[in-house]
């Protein structure tokens, strides 16, 4: 299959997830304890070369703040349709995030990433601040993030 063929697969697989195999992934972030304001958080997909592919998750209501989380926002142009559905509460300091997504069973082991972006009042952005390949045997096993994120896992 040539390249320019398996990208258009996966990008139709991405776009119609209802028309493959999809199974329900329970994406858990847990924070540190770093006081002040709820931190905002991009949780995304990206493909083996990093190019941004598809939202899961965005924490935090005011659309002003979404361009903190950089990366993200770069791959996602901030279009609404990207996280319209999708989006809810910031995360306060020392709590949990707990979401259930449905990911197309092609996107597993295939070299996408799960990537999370962060950002808080008064403390620095994190583009990228947690990168963990999508892959059967990393489910279930929490990964830290390098700034607010204390812990991540997803289980399927």
């Amino acid at each position: 299959m040539s390249h320019r063929v398996r990208n258009a697969f996966l990008a139709t697989v991405l776009a119609l997830p209802l028309l493959a195999q999809a199974r329900p992934v329970v994406l858990t972030t847990s924070l540190q304890n770093y006081g002040g304001n709820g931190a905002y958080l991009a949780i995304y997909l990206t493909d083996a070369a990093g190019k941004y592919q598809k939202t899961l998750w965005v924490a935090g209501t005011k659309v002003k703040y979404y361009r903190h989380l950089s990366d993200w926002a770069r791959g996602s142009a901030l279009n609404p349709r990207e996280f319209d559905g999708v989006s809810g509460a910031s995360v306060g300091s020392g709590k949990s995030l707990k979401v259930t997504v449905e990911l197309a069973d092609a996107l597993i082991d295939a070299g996408y990433q799960i990537r999370i972006d962060s950002a808080y009042e008064d403390g620095r952005d994190s583009p990228a601040e947690l990168r963990i390949p999508l892959t059967k045997t990393g489910s279930g096993k929490p990964a830290g993030g390098r700034g607010v994120v204390k812990t991540f896992v997803y289980d399927m």
